[in-house]
Parts: C-alpha cells; sequence; structure tokens
C-alpha cells in the first residue's frame, strides 16, 4: 500500500531569491512530466514551472535531507505527512509560491531524501528540520506541518521552542495516535486516539486484515479516493518521481504512533495556530481541541463537498491556500 498515497520572515530573508546551489526540478529528476490531467490556472507540464527548485543538505549524523522551494516573499516551510514528499504537494507549491516564498521538506526516508536505518523517531525528525532551517537561515518563518509533519513540528517546538516561528499550521494529525486504555471517550475523542495497538496499526497500513475497532482505516481509504483533477496529477508525478520504499518509510510509525503532544500544545504553542480538518475526517474533534486550546487557534473544517478529509491539500489545493493565505495575512 503507498503510505499516506504513495511548513514574517527578517525582511532581507524574506526578499532573498532560490537558494545558492539550488536546481531546477526538471534537472535534479532529469525529466520533464506531463501531468495527465489538464486543470485550469496549473501547468500543464513540470517545465511551465521553471521556478520549482531542489536541493539538499546533509544532516550532523550523515544523511541527506532534499527539499523543494519555488516563489519570494514571506517564507513558508511544510512538513508533509508519513510518506509524503515534495512531489505529492506540486499543486500547493505552484499556488502558494505567486504570493509565499515556500519549501518542502523531505524528511529522512521519503520522497527524494536518503534511505537510512537511522534516527527513525520524530525527535530526530524534529532535529533534521532544525538543521534545515539553519541550512536555510530562516530567523522568521511560517511552519507547516501535514499528518506527521505536525507531530514533527510538535517535536521541534519541545525541543527548540518557538522564536523562529511566526505562524504555524497543522493539518488533520491526532495529538495521540495511541489510545490509552484509562482514556475516556471525551479524552479519546479530543486527542484523536485511533488504535489501540501501534503494532496492528503499522500491519494494518501495510495491508494485513483489520478492523475499526483496531485502527481508525478511514484516513486510507479515503486515501485511495483519488476524486479530484488535482490530487490524480499530483499522485501520478509522485508515482513517476519518487522511488517507492515503503519498508524504509515504515520504521519510523511505532515512534510516530506513541507519541502524546498534549502538553506541547497545551502549554508552548504561544504563535496565531491554523489548524486544517473536514467531515470526511474521524480527526476532527481533535483538530477541534487543538484549535480551541492554543491561545491563538482557529479551525478550518472543510465539508464532504470541499473534501474535508485526511487528503484535503491534495484534493483542494485550491481552497487550502485560499484559506492559507487568509489566515496568513491575519484576516
Amino acid at each position: 500500500m503507498t503510505p499516506i498515497l504513495r511548513g514574517l520572515s527578517v525582511l532581507a530573508l524574506a526578499l532573498a531569491p532560490i537558494g545558492v546551489g539550488a536546481e531546477p526540478a526538471t534537472s535534479v529528476l532529469k525529466r520533464d512530466f506531463a501531468f495527465p490531467e489538464p486543470v485550469e490556472g496549473m501547468p500543464a507540464r513540470l517545465s511551465e514551472f521553471p521556478d520549482l527548485q531542489i536541493n539538499a543538505f546533509t544532516t550532523n549524523d550523515g544523511v541527506s535531507i532534499s527539499y523543494w522551494e519555488a516563489g519570494s516573499g514571506e517564507p513558508v516551510l511544510f512538513v508533509p505527512a508519513w510518506g509524503s514528499n515534495g512531489a505529492e504537494l506540486i499543486d500547493v507549491i505552484w499556488l502558494l509560491s505567486r504570493t509565499h516564498h515556500v519549501y518542502v521538506m523531505d524528511p529522512r526516508n521519503q520522497g527524494l531524501s536518503e534511505r537510512t536505518a537511522k534516527g527513525q523517531r520524530i525527535a530526530r525528525h524534529a532535529m533534521d528540520l532544525n538543521q534545515l532551517l539553519d541550512h536555510l537561515e530562516l530567523d522568521r518563518t511560517v511552519l507547516a506541518g501535514w499528518s506527521m509533519g505536525a507531530a514533527v513540528i510538535w517535536a521541534y517546538v519541545d525541543l527548540f521552542g518557538t522564536d523562529h516561528i511566526t505562524r504555524a499550521v497543522f493539518v488533520d494529525q491526532p495529538v495521540s495516535i495511541y489510545t490509552h486504555a484509562d482514556w475516556t471517550e471525551e479524552e479519546r475523542l479530543n486527542a484523536g486516539g485511533m488504535t489501540t495497538s501501534p503494532e496492528r496499526m503499522i500491519a494494518a497500513f501495510a495491508g494485513a486484515p483489520t478492523n475499526q475497532q483496531v485502527v481508525d482505516m478511514k484516513v486510507t481509504h479515503r486515501a485511495r479516493m483519488l476524486d479530484t483533477p488535482h490530487i490524480r496529477n499530483a499522485t501520478s508525478f509522485a508515482q513517476a518521481v519518487i522511488p517507492s520504499d515503503p519498508d524504509h518509510a515504515a520504521l519510523v510509525l511505532f515512534d510516530h504512533a506513541t507519541n502524546d503532544w498534549r502538553d506541547v500544545i497545551s502549554h508552548k504553542l504561544d504563535m496565531p495556530v491554523a489548524v486544517f480538518s473536514g467531515e470526511e475526517s474521524n480527526n476532527l474533534p481533535s483538530q477541534a481541541w487543538i484549535a480551541r486550546t492554543v491561545p491563538d487557534g482557529r479551525l478550518y473544517s472543510y465539508t464532504a463537498e470541499q473534501q474535508g478529509d485526511h487528503m484535503l491539500m491534495l484534493k483542494n489545493p485550491v481552497g487550502f491556500v485560499s484559506d492559507l493565505r487568509a489566515f496568513l495575512a491575519g484576516e
């Protein structure tokens, strides 16, 4: 199974050009790509997005981390979902880069980043994010996390604080995937608990038989519904240019599933926060909890018609980027 289909800068930084040494995406990928479905306002081919760059840096434990970037202005750095990458966010990058300097990090073992057995913990992913911010010399930036990417940002805040974050954006990530046996149902809903067995959850994501009491499988069910041209184009692009390696991607899942981020959300998020979810996601109650728990939170809940599920950024990038721009503008 494809894992989940197989985030104001200082003025000088905000107006900085694409990073020195970055290469055009077509050069790095050594190919052009024709998107299978024409969508008005979107490029028909990758070569029609010449501003898109791909670069990489090496972490302090010797792992090469790739990142995608385009645009200029206020920086927004995305950390994508488990198994996801910059290719899947191609439409979000295109749309948001009209007004912002957009970065998408490929986490270790995902996208174009190096495959490794090292550092398969959310804390290490947070260190990678910290080192990417240092590499890019981003003193003040917006961090946006989708699914596991939100957990990486919560870990970053826990370890390194919020001095470099102007605003934060979280897309449909449970506060605690693991359901504790002594929780009330209200606590489970607020945390977003979706399994009582991380091992069986991981096995289910790999295709083992399961049921809804073992793990919430609505995420994978909705992920398989390639029900908009945007997600069909993004998925086709990612499948064409990203090597498939679900075994390496799975290494971080146990640690990801067993973290509980309620203390970080309750006590450490001191910047404006936008939370995105929708009525087709079982995570919606926990996303509402995040928005009302942080000091300055706003919930964007999408309807079924607006593709309000775990994949909302990929299925409805126009709506997502419009709402994101409004949030970044303080509207």
